[in-house]
């Protein structure tokens, strides 16, 4: 019960801020979709994906995320019900909920991968934002273009280093009596 009362409110939150969407891309694109998406991911899972069923649900949560990526996407949820409908449906379901079952089905060296993935396609948009002569999305202006590319990249740096500084550091496990040999005895996991 309480996954859905934390989807509801993300919903809820993600919902709220359309006010500020339709004047600012950083809300829209950087704030907003990602409470749907985030939504879509709390919410409680019924059963256990089968592992014939876990390629093709990654396969529709990337490709639901690649339609959302893409600039005119963006614009269309602005100016079409049709599309700002379906940003409501296919981001918290596409994304999220396809996202949440099949995370946990796959292997840490896919996991990596798809980290990985997802930070240099958002420093390359970083960079598409802030360097195109252009603008990219019509529905805003040029400034507001450049302050989203800006946000894509820290997003980016953020997230990397959210990933990778445990990797470096451990992070502290139980401590496990009596075995002085091994460096998980010690309290700091590796990997």
């Amino acid at each position: 019960m309480s996954r859905f009362v934390g989807s509801g409110v993300l919903f809820a939150l993600g919902c709220l801020v359309q006010i500020w969407v339709a004047a600012d891309p950083v809300i829209h694109v950087l704030v907003q979709m990602p409470l749907l998406a985030a939504a879509g991911y709390v919410l409680p899972r019924r059963f256990i994906l089968p592992r014939s069923g876990v390629g093709p649900v990654l396969i529709l949560a990337f490709v639901a995320l690649t339609i959302w990526m893409l600039p005119r996407s963006v614009d269309a949820a602005l100016s079409s019900y049709t599309w700002h409908l379906a940003k409501f449906v296919t981001i918290p379901l596409g994304i999220g909920f396809a996202l949440s079952f099949s995370w946990p089905c796959i292997g840490p060296v896919l996991r990596g991968f798809i980290k990985a993935q997802l930070v240099s396609m958002l420093l390359f948009l970083g960079f598409l934002y802030t360097h195109a002569p252009i603008r990219i999305c019509n529905s805003y202006l040029i400034d507001d273009q450049h302050r989203l590319g800006l946000g894509f990249a820290y997003v980016a740096i953020g997230l990397a280093l959210y990933w990778i500084v445990p990797v470096f550091i451990g992070t502290p496990t139980s401590a496990q009596k009596g075995n002085t040999h091994d460096i998980r005895g010690h309290g700091y996991r590796l990997f």
